[in-house]
């Protein structure tokens, strides 16, 4: 089943070519990798296009001289906020694309969560004794109960306050 709304046919475009305008009236142009459900985008061999007005000449007769101004930007997240419209430049590139299609893949144990090895840290297998280092029997300062404290409990507490006793 397709999914529905705005991301449906934005996906349609992954890898093509767009043309972006922002709300300052600047355009961006650049190669569509990824969206989200802001609809910031991610563009990669992205060039920005400014248009520049100047005022020039003195007295009654102004004239205002525009200049396109670009600039090379690579790899940018254009915040979806910004975005005024989308329009698609040219096609994505003959399958020698960057998008690497999904697929399954392998699933190796590594540190923790590992199934554990049929030999012990010694290479000893295993319920053959303890690990290399350590003896059979327990190691003091390890596992058991905690000590009490040193001069038994704090003032106040461990016995009721005079005149708090059993209603003797």
């Amino acid at each position: 089943m397709q999914p529905s709304g705005k991301g449906s046919k934005l996906l349609r475009y992954i890898e093509h070519r767009l043309r972006v305008s922002l709300t300052d009236n600047r355009t961006i142009v650049g190669t569509f990798l990824a969206f989200d459900k802001h609809l910031n985008l991610v563009l990669v061999d992205t060039e920005e296009f400014r248009t520049l007005r100047s005022k020039k000449g003195g007295g009654s007769a102004n004239v205002i001289e525009e200049r396109m101004e670009k600039r090379s930007l690579g790899l940018i997240i254009l915040r979806g906020e910004n975005v005024v419209s989308i329009a698609v430049e040219g096609p994505p590139p003959p399958s020698g694309g960057r998008v690497v299609a999904g697929g399954p893949g392998v699933v190796k144990g590594v540190g923790r969560g590992a199934p554990p090895s049929t030999t012990a840290v010694g290479g000893a297998p295993m319920g053959m004794g303890a690990p290399m280092g350590l003896g059979a029997g327990p190691v003091h300062g390890v596992g058991g109960m905690a000590p009490p404290p040193m001069g038994g409990p704090p003032p106040g507490m461990g016995m009721p306050p005079p005149g708090m006793g059993r209603g003797f």
